[in-house]
């Protein structure tokens, strides 16, 4: 990849070094020094939309604004002005630089240690959206409207799917028609949704998209990539988060203190709380869209979307397991 031709539209002198860093399902990033600082630049890669990555970017200029207690990555402007760039080798990609932040990734094991903190960052991030004033549109269609966020996953077509894989995954099928039910009941609440209190929402906070202290790792230091930030329920960051604590074995525990933090930053509407576990199922039915999608795209082979389906129908045993107290944890913590 010629990241030169990227990093000569930002630095004048010519002279750098890169390191290889942690890319994702959807992204390249690679760490920069130059000019005497660290530099993150990421090569966007499942997408060429400008106008997904300039509503991300406007978001980060205006949280960079504010006094929040953790940071957020900051885009970088190219010499000729703009916080985003064209990759000159005939893919047409998209690429851009941010400011280094200083911490390191968290491991699974420490969702004990940070339960509480997420939940207070996750409720800081909140208010801060909610009043973040933004002149472009969203390009991500809220969570519950899933017909509308992957084109070739048509409700037709995926009811369909999960009904008659094909035969490369036909060993998930018990599997898929679990995810193929729940998704097509889950329908009958969207009414009730759509009248819920809507706002500006990160939309996937996580162990992967945070930095916590090489000092102290139970401070969070940083909540990054703001990729699919957009305008949704705003209850839903509440419960991409509860989604992200399922598949650990102290669920219930991490879940509590999760809920206890946010309770101390945010006050929910009584519908928001009681809406809360069919989020959740919600946000784990969205990962299979996504990857889905994928998969329909051939971006992912069939091994991918088996690894996932597995991990989404998992997901619903362990939400079904723990529906009850999770909703008696909602009530107790988010409830005034």
């Amino acid at each position: 990849m010629p990241f030169g031709t990227i990093l000569r539209k930002y630095f004048v002198n010519g002279v750098w070094t890169i390191e290889e860093g942690l890319s994702g399902w959807n992204n390249t990033t690679r760490f920069v020094e130059a000019e005497g600082l660290r530099w993150v630049l990421r090569v966007y890669e499942t997408h060429k939309d400008i106008a997904k990555i300039r509503y991300e970017h406007e978001i980060l200029i205006s949280l960079n604004e504010l006094r929040l207690p953790f940071r957020v990555p900051m885009p970088v402007s190219s010499i000729d002005g703009h916080t985003l760039v064209t990759l000159e080798d005939g893919t047409e990609r998209l690429a851009c630089l941010f400011t280094y932040i200083e911490g390191r990734r968290p491991d699974e094991s420490s969702n004990g240690l940070l339960a509480y903190d997420y939940g207070v960052a996750t409720g800081q991030l909140s208010k801060a959206l909610e009043e973040l004033k933004v002149s472009s549109e969203p390009v991500y269609p809220p969570y519950y409207e899933m017909d509308s966020a992957h084109p070739l996953c048509t409700s037709e077509k995926v009811a369909a799917f999960c009904k008659s894989p094909p035969s490369e995954l036909e060993g998930e099928a018990s599997a898929l028609r679990v995810i193929g039910t729940a998704i097509q009941n889950f329908r009958a609440y969207l009414p009730q949704f759509r009248t819920l209190p809507h706002q500006l929402i990160h939309g996937d906070i996580n162990l992967s998209n945070s930095l916590v202290r090489e000092e102290d790792l139970r401070q969070l230091e940083a909540v990054l990539d703001f990729e699919f930030c957009t305008w949704d329920l705003r209850v839903m960051e509440v419960a991409v988060v509860v989604s992200g604590f399922l598949s650990d074995g102290s669920a219930i525990e991490n879940i509590d203190r999760y809920l206890e933090g946010v309770g101390s930053q945010l006050n929910l509407e009584q519908a928001e709380i009681a809406a809360i576990p069919l989020l959740v199922q919600l946000r784990i039915l969205d990962v299979f869209h996504h990857f889905l999608g994928r998969y329909l795209d051939g971006v992912d082979g069939a091994e991918v979307l088996r690894e996932q389906a597995i991990s989404v129908y998992e997901g619903l045993l362990e939400l079904e397991n723990i529906s009850d107290k999770l909703q008696d944890l909602c009530i107790q913590h988010l409830s005034k």
